[in-house]
């Protein structure tokens, strides 16, 4: 391992961590984390199979699903290799390169992630507030165009890393590797702030937004029995909006503001941020949309 004391160095290594203190029984943690890992790809390719070969599926809410797929597919994929490798075969070292790929990757994954729950919900918002309107507002070249425009995250390569080269997660995350950096990193500080605000942060507020027009449209109408069905078509999306904020949100406040916080917290934390949506997204929907499981249900049975 290279010694890093205040020079800028490109063929040095982090070292990744599983889980502190529990290094005997990392292969018996493997396995439930095998599991997931397996359940997110079978689970989430199957959702993108499914919506391909469907014609019925072409619809707003379904590409929009696929969408959702494939990010939470790439997400596991990002992450898959060092876990597993750490957990299966104690393989900790990480080069600079791959270190930084891995973390532009995990961030733009988790910003496109962020803008299609907003484009979901507002799929959802058109849905019910303006129906009639539906199709012709939610036409496939549009969605294409929204599906398009993502925000980008910035590298951390031009920066020189001379303090300890040990990451407390098993795999490079953007907050922890940028602390790393000897040189000054205030103006990335805030910057990465403004960026988070103005991608996560607007999302998140435009989908709360967007479901208070949807609780006042629905309140609205007249029959119980409609508004009930009506809302029931957001529990899915509700569902993968708290899975993917509640977490984001809590490990990047620990990260910038938790500094007497359990370090154990933290990684427990940054597992479910990373394992947990990509996991349940696919289960969500399949239980509560009753024709993708139709579907699901045909192509299994068959």
């Amino acid at each position: 391992m290279s010694s890093v004391n205040g020079t800028k160095f490109n063929s040095a290594v982090f070292l990744l961590t599983g889980i502190p203190g529990q290094e005997d029984v990392h292969l018996w943690i493997s396995i439930p984390f095998s599991l997931m890992y397996i359940i997110s790809i079978v689970g989430n390719s199957v959702i993108l199979f499914i919506i391909k070969t469907d014609p019925s599926l072409h619809e707003p809410m379904y590409i929009f699903l696929s969408m959702l797929a494939i990010t939470d597919l790439a997400l596991s994929i990002s992450t898959m290799p060092t876990t597993l490798g750490i957990l299966l075969l104690n393989s900790r070292e990480i080069s600079l390169d791959a270190c930084f790929a891995q973390l532009f990757f995990i961030h733009l994954l988790k910003c496109i992630e962020s803008s299609v729950l907003l484009l979901m919900a507002f799929d959802r918002f058109i849905a019910i507030c303006n129906p009639l309107r539906y199709a012709s507002i939610l036409t496939l070249p549009r969605i294409g165009k929204m599906g398009l425009v993502f925000p980008l995250p910035f590298l951390l390569k031009r920066f020189r890393y001379c303090r300890a080269n040990v990451l407390s997660h098993s795999y490079c995350l953007f907050q922890e590797v940028m602390k790393m950096a000897c040189s000054d990193i205030t103006i990335n500080s805030i910057y990465g702030l403004v960026v988070t605000f103005l991608t996560m942060g607007l999302d998140s507020l435009f989908i709360f937004l967007s479901y208070v027009m949807i609780l006042k449209t629905v309140l609205s109408i007249m029959s119980h029995e409609e508004s009930l069905r009506a809302l029931n078509t957001c529990i899915s999306h509700l569902c993968a909006v708290l899975l993917f904020y509640t977490p984001e949100i809590s490990l990047s406040v620990i990260h910038r503001f938790g500094k007497g916080s359990p370090p154990l917290l933290q990684i427990l934390l940054g597992y479910v941020y990373l394992l947990i949506p990509p996991l349940m997204n696919p289960i969500v929907y399949s239980v509560k949309s009753k024709h993708l499981r139709a579907r699901i249900i045909r192509v299994f049975v068959k």
